[in-house]
């Protein structure tokens, strides 16, 4: 029996499977868009063959990795440094094996489906990875990865991707992305302006951060006025490398419109790092509001992760830094955060701002009301934590009666693991088709209409949405 069923995550129920069916065989191979997401830019820069299946597959992955040391098994068993790079002395195949014999542990996880695709669908090993197969399956994936076909580039025009952004910080010179504007190779790789170091008091080194901004951007930032002008000068650049969005992972969606004397009091006290936790909130609050007045200057879209307490494991992060799967979820508050925000440029509709969260019971009660109101509101897509089948659904549930499907923008896969992007936006087709077979068993749309939907949902929302 194949790891992939044909029918994989489609309703029990066989009238609502067959419509399904149908209507998945008209998006299961349209180009991906992939508007938001980690991947590094220099692997298609670079164009070179990725090292090993351990480096490629397990060691940026913040999914595998949370749920392995949730179980006991050290990060640096998993030959994990600190900056998320291989340590030397570690030896990638027994790393691959010690994963390999632990796959068991994300059964009935999203993650599991994912990988299962990639090793299906990319490597053409219909096996499931077991301790016995795992030296076989880590050659087979080592050998094909040193193969032309498996290069960055050649698995970018695989993979059908019309569009994929990486995201970087203002301080990043972008010279991968400057290298790919140069080079006559057709695939479209874009920037986001991602400005967390930048406006985050408590974000590490925050003071040798402004002082790198001003050298990147030209501009004095020794007050507020040179300090938003410096952010301005950075967005342009990155707008000329592709960039058509921001990104801000914002601990709350808490906005702020302060006086131009507390702004320049709040910011020099940042600079000196002697804000207090409720200071520094209010700093990143009118941040936020700064952003989104220059979105309506430069168009960039906005999108907002607010929701997670980042690092909740001190010990990992000192130790390791980063994006290591210790990031857990918050409350999340909106109707109240927002307000400010929306008393500025909610009613513009030249002015797209994107929420995602991770507290759910915000959707029927807060996100969808909001985005189905305000022109410039639109719902991101089930992220990170509700990332999977079950969270689709219920993203889906509990949006679409007050949103509909047209105040969402489709679906991003939001990651550094580059084979798993096919496999993710696969699974968020699959759900979309489930769903819209169910309004239409229940005689709520017709099959025309559903048909129109599962192709936007698939793509020409966040076309739409990211101005792409």
């Amino acid at each position: 029996m194949s790891v992939l069923h044909p029918d994989r995550l489609f309703a029990s129920c066989p009238r609502q499977r067959d419509i399904a069916r149908e209507l998945y065989q008209q998006v299961a191979h349209l180009p991906i868009v992939s508007p938001h997401g980690h991947t590094d830019p220099r692997w298609f820069a670079d164009n070179r063959a990725f090292a090993n299946a351990t480096e490629l597959l397990l060691q940026p992955d913040h999914y595998l990795l949370r749920m392995l040391y949730s179980q006991g098994i050290g990060l640096d068993e998993l030959g994990v440094r600190h900056g998320g790079s291989a340590a030397a002395k570690t030896d990638p195949e027994a790393v691959w094996q010690l994963f390999a014999g632990n796959y068991h542990l994300f059964r009935g996880t999203p993650t599991r489906l994912w990988m299962d695709h990639v090793f299906v669908e990319v490597f053409g090993i219909d096996e499931l990875l077991t301790e016995n197969n795992g030296p076989r399956i880590y050659a087979e994936i080592n050998r094909q990865l040193s193969q032309p076909e498996c290069l960055p580039r050649a698995l970018f025009q695989r993979f059908n991707i019309e569009v994929i952004a990486t995201t970087e910080s203002p301080l990043d010179p972008l010279d991968a992305h400057r290298r790919l504007q140069a080079d006559p190779w057709p695939g479209r790789v874009i920037t986001a302006f991602r400005p967390d170091p930048v406006v985050d008091p408590e974000f590490e080194g925050f003071a040798d951060n402004i002082a790198q901004l001003a050298l990147a951007s030209g501009e004095s930032c020794d007050h507020f006025s040179g300090y938003l002008a410096a952010l301005r000068e950075r967005r342009t650049f990155f707008k000329s490398m592709g960039a058509t969005a921001t990104d801000h992972g914002h601990p709350s969606a808490l906005t702020a419109d302060l006086p131009e004397s507390t702004c320049e009091r709040l910011y020099q006290e940042a600079l000196r790092g002697s804000l207090n936790a409720d200071q520094a909130e209010l700093f990143r609050g009118q941040m936020l509001l700064e952003m989104a007045l220059m979105s309506l200057d430069d168009g960039l879209v906005m999108q907002l992760h607010p929701g997670v307490s980042r690092n909740h494991n001190s010990q990992l992060f000192r130790e390791f830094g980063r994006d290591k799967g210790a990031d857990i979820p918050l409350p999340g508050e909106f109707v109240r955060g927002l307000k400010p925000l929306l008393e500025k440029v909610g009613n513009e509709a030249s002015f797209t701002l994107i929420l995602f969260t991770l507290d759910e019971t915000t959707y029927a009660r807060e996100l969808a009301p909001l985005a189905g109101h305000y022109p410039c509101l639109k719902l991101g897509p089930a992220w990170w934590f509700h990332d999977s089948p079950e969270g689709m659904l219920r993203y889906r549930q509990q949006v679409t009666e007050t949103a509909g499907f047209y105040n969402t923008v489709g679906f991003n896969d939001d990651t550094r693991a580059f084979l798993s992007i096919p496999a993710r936006h696969d699974v968020a087709r699959r759900i979309d088709c489930r769903f819209l077979a169910q309004l239409v068993a229940e005689h709520r749309m017709t099959m025309p209409e559903a048909s129109e939907l599962a192709v936007d949902l698939a793509g020409n929302l966040a076309r739409a949405a990211y101005k792409l």
